[in-house]
């Protein structure tokens, strides 16, 4: 089944996990181990008084966050996990927004998921693997009364009433390509892949020689069984891959239309691209037509206004760039008229909600590392920031002039809240993990304001630990962030985790170099084709400063990252002049050129790296490509710990071994971790938990 990527890997709040109990655990097969998904601590944790990873596995994830119609109650699901069996379960969870009175209204056994409201609000739909399959479920607003209402060979991967319920799109994979096996079936133990064109991969998976497709069926006496498939024989997916997010696909308020996004692109042209459009179903006629038509970046979720009369939908303009301005455009549905709202507005928008009267739109947006809820008056472009503070709210919902919004910080899995929608005021609704809370410390956060080598100001995340004293030294570590376009904002993540960070003792210096959003469009673009420059020269002028720092010890420094966080490490590694006693590199970029011939999405080291290296006419590639750093390999003289996945396709584990390779080669000490399973992101319970022990191991051998 394809799921969001989103979902899955980056959110980690709806992750369906699950392994058999040999693989699991060292018991023998035939043992039956069940499974506690329980966050108790154990009396040694709650003496402990810190974060590990054992208790990061504990903290049950928010899903969701849906509002009733009324506005009285939030919808929402909680995955929990037990590192002991490496499985998973999610559960459905409905919150009085007054009272705050909790209740399950789903059990162990299955994982339910996906829920939203249905019937005014009388009932709750949602998917659950019950009957062995995903189908929808629907049951009683208070949980009673669970009934399967779809019934579609296969399972389904999303779903969405329309507005009158009278009709549902789902989404569904369709195999339309024959796989070696299928061309030559009397060879039923070949397991070869033949392949003629790109993308043959993505992200974590080699092709299925399936697509994700839209379907559409009539709702009778609550039920729906298989519909019709709006997209015959199209050999593309939407929503789009890897993340195949339902966000890129709605409804029309009158139930006539379903939007959605597709990159109706094949082969070489598809993997070189962003160009993604969206398109209009016309359930009535069966007619499909490119409303975007011309506009060459992504074009990507579209959201009607309650008249039916406008469109409103994010889109880049920069082909090949997946990391442009965020442009939040309204269409006149009628004339086919844009609107680019916040041409004028140096931030982002994504995440976007009409008022009831057609009048505002709220929506999120990157400021200064955090983020945060906004509103804009459609007729004037006025925007007005409503939440204020140190945190990421990423997901919100309105309903009867209620908001409530999910929220994070450093020191805080997502939580939900209530949002007063004039004075930005928060009132905490959930307490899913309190218990954790109440037995351990997390340490806090500052912030600091470094003057970078061309005399700009930039933001340094400085995460302490539990209990920090001011007199004591403690060691550092510089994190270098990925994407490379990605913000050092008021995540929490369930990887690199700067509250287990700090909870070792150490103190973090979180970098909101050149090339990251939220500080303009500018400063977020200086990135491209510039890999080895400013942004690298951010990293050292925030190391320099930072550790003058009284409670730093400027002689037990390390330098870790992940991705292109790996890239900053490996290529530092090369040219930090004896700043750092210890560097960990995750999914690193290494060598760049290879790095090239190997990664699936060709677009991006198209627009970030200036080109393919082997176009000598191109400047810009050929300076990216000299600055890989594999080139600088013979100035390493540090220990480094290189960590990389064999199913990560974005920047393959060749990577990750070259560099050991060329480590150990040099004499120089160096750790080889390797998890056959795990692609750009460790996932599993176990495996991240080993990964966080051999993080901390390395770290502590080297500056401690």
């Amino acid at each position: 089944m394809k799921r969001s990527l989103f979902a899955v890997a980056l959110a980690g709040a709806i992750t369906l996990m699950s392994c058999n109990d040999k693989c699991c655990t060292n018991k023998k097969a035939t043992d039956v181990v069940k499974s506690d998904f329980s966050n108790k601590l154990t009396d040694q944790e709650i003496k402990g008084g810190r974060l590990t990873p054992e208790i990061l596995w504990k903290f049950g994830r928010i899903g969701g966050g849906v509002l009733s119609p009324d506005g009285t109650k939030v919808l929402y699901t909680v995955t929990r996990y037990d590192a002991n069996t490496n499985k998973s379960t999610s559960n459905v969870f409905v919150t009085d927004v007054t009272s705050k009175q909790t209740t399950q209204l789903s059990t162990d056994d299955t994982k339910e998921f996906a829920a939203t409201w249905a019937n005014g609000g009388e009932k709750i739909a949602y998917m659950s693997t019950a009957s062995g399959e995903v189908q929808v479920w629907k049951m009683n607003a208070d949980g009673s009364e669970k009934v399967m209402v779809s019934d579609v060979k296969g399972g389904i991967n999303s779903f969405r009433f329309s507005p009158d319920e009278s009709k549902v799109m789902y989404t569904q994979d369709v195999k339309l390509q024959k796989s070696a096996s299928d061309i030559h079936n009397d060879l039923p133990l070949s397991n070869a892949k033949v392949f003629d064109d790109l993308m043959y991969r993505h992200w974590n998976d080699w092709t299925d020689y399936k697509f994700s497709h839209i379907f559409v069926a009539d709702v009778k006496d609550g039920k729906f069984s298989s519909g019709k498939d709006i997209m015959q024989d199209e050999l593309w997916d939407a929503p789009l891959s890897p993340y195949f997010d339902d966000s890129e696909m709605t409804w029309s308020p009158d139930s006539k239309t379903i939007a959605y996004t597709c990159k109706k692109l094949t082969g070489a042209k598809y993997a070189t691209s962003t160009n993604s459009d969206i398109y209009f179903y016309n359930t009535e006629s069966g007619k499909t037509v490119n409303m975007t038509e011309g506009m060459m970046g992504y074009d990507k979720y579209p959201v009607f206004s309650p008249d039916n009369k406008y469109m409103a939908f994010m889109s880049m303009e920069t082909p090949g760039c997946e990391s442009d301005k965020e442009r939040l455009m309204i269409m006149d549905l009628a004339t086919k008229e844009i609107n680019f709202v916040n041409e004028n507005w140096d931030q982002n928008a994504h995440n976007y909600t009409w008022s009831k009267d057609g009048k505002e739109i709220y929506f999120v947006s990157g400021t200064k590392a955090t983020y945060q809820i906004y509103k804009v008056d459609v007729a004037s472009k006025q925007f007005s920031q409503i939440t204020k503070g140190q945190h990421n709210f990423n997901a919100y919902s309105i309903a009867n002039g209620i908001m409530i919004g999910g929220k994070t910080t450093h020191q805080m899995a997502t939580e939900l809240f209530k949002v007063d929608m004039a004075s930005g005021a928060e009132e905490q609704i959930t307490t899913v993990n309190k218990n954790i809370y109440d037995n351990i410390n997390l340490g806090h956060t500052e912030e600091r304001w470094v003057t970078t080598t061309d005399g700009k100001q930039m933001l340094v995340w400085m995460i302490f630990p539990p209990n920090f004293d001011k007199n004591k030294k403690y060691p550092a570590l510089l994190y270098c962030q990925g994407g490379p376009q990605s913000a050092v904002s008021q995540f929490f993540s369930y990887r690199w985790n700067f509250a287990m960070m700090a909870a070792n003792d150490y103190i973090i210096m979180g970098v909101n170099r050149r090339g990251l959003p939220s500080f303009g469009k500018e400063w977020n673009a200086q990135i491209s084709g510039d890999y080895s420059g400013q942004n690298i020269k951010d990293y050292l002028s925030a190391v320099d400063a930072l550790k003058k720092e009284e409670f730093i010890d400027e002689n037990r420094l390390g330098c870790v990252g992940a991705s292109y966080g790996g890239y900053s490490t490996f290529f530092l590694a090369g040219k930090h002049e004896k700043r750092f006693k210890a560097f960990i590199a995750h999914c690193g970029m290494f060598n760049l050129e290879s790095f090239y011939g190997a990664t699936e999405e060709t677009f991006f080291p198209n627009h970030d790296l200036g080109g393919a290296y082997w176009d000598m006419k191109n400047k810009t590639a050929q300076r990216s490509y000299a600055n890989s750093p594999h080139k600088f390999v013979q100035n390493w003289d540090t220990p480094i710990l290189v960590i990389h996945g064999g199913k990560d396709f974005r920047i393959p584990y060749t990577e990750g071994m070259q560099a050991f390779n060329a480590a150990r080669l040099r004499g120089i000490p160096a750790r080889f971790l390797y998890f056959p399973e795990e692609t750009h992101f460790v996932l599993k319970p176990q495996n991240s938990i080993l990964w966080q022990r051999e993080f901390f191991g390395w770290l502590d051998k080297y500056l401690k």
